[in-house]
């Protein structure tokens, strides 16, 4: 019987993804990647789902990186193939998803753990919470877009420091790092991803997923500026666009 390793539940237009693999710390596997992808597509289309959370299951782990059995004996070729289904059919998919994700980082979120929360367009973090990409003591380096993200999020010279240390940052060290937008207690982690996701939930979801996609342009260096304008343009012709302008006119709360 094939084992489903996500758990989700919709509540208050919230969907809400627990990697569900407490024995193994929420390791990241080849099937556990598919389901994330099909879930995400899924979510994609509901209509009843305007904002995404990720959390691991158990309190020990968000996602502590990749199941290392799984790839033990892969050649380059195989490597080359898992880097590329894991990149592309999953951390790409997460990073343009056209509603916000929110990364719920509960424990550990080391290796591709690390990757995905930071796919993710925005992370709260427990105040026991650590992280960190260890790939080079294993002897190999981020394949799921680590080097990119990570030096992207925290600069160059603290990339560097962390992915070729290998070593651990604790939460506060991920704040001051901008690695995450928050920390928090344990027992406050659902209420505030609940505030952040409802303070985004006001506003117009399309809207919203233009606005992904002119953020996203500027960070992989594309003509962010021509974005922008086009996607600032394509607002106009949307219904979002009226009711906001017309409950704005008309004193009242918008209805999206």
């Amino acid at each position: 019987m094939k084992k489903n390793y996500l758990e989700i539940k919709i509540q208050d237009k919230i969907a809400w993804i627990k990697i569900n693999r407490e024995e193994k710390l929420n390791a990241l596997n080849i099937s556990m990647l598919e389901e994330i992808r099909k879930s995400l597509i899924n979510l994609r289309d509901n209509k009843k789902v305007f904002v995404l959370v990720i959390l691991g299951s158990g309190e020990k782990a968000f996602i502590a990186g990749a199941d290392i059995n799984e790839f033990s004996k892969y050649d380059r070729n195989k490597g080359l193939e898992l880097a590329k289904k894991g990149q592309e059919n999953v951390l790409d998919l997460i990073e343009n998803f056209p509603k916000p994700i929110i990364a719920g980082v509960n424990g550990y979120a080391l290796g591709g753990g690390l990757e995905l929360a930071m796919a993710c367009h925005m992370r709260v973090a427990v105040n026991t919470a650590r992280m960190g990409l260890p790939e080079v003591s294993l002897g190999l380096i981020p394949g799921y877009g680590g080097t990119q993200r990570l030096t992207k999020l925290v600069g160059k010279t603290n990339a560097m420091e962390m992915i070729l240390s290998g070593e651990m940052i604790d939460s506060q060290k991920a704040i001051s790092l901008k690695l995450v937008n928050k920390v928090v207690e344990r027992g406050n982690l659902i209420s505030s991803i609940t505030e952040l996701a409802k303070k985004i939930m006001r506003n117009s979801p399309n809207a919203i997923a233009k606005a992904i996609e002119a953020i996203n342009a500027a960070e992989k260096n594309l003509k962010g500026f021509e974005v922008e304008k086009e996607k600032f343009s394509e607002c106009f012709e949307s219904k979002d666009f009226k009711e906001g302008v017309s409950a704005f006119l008309n004193k009242r709360k918008p209805s999206f």
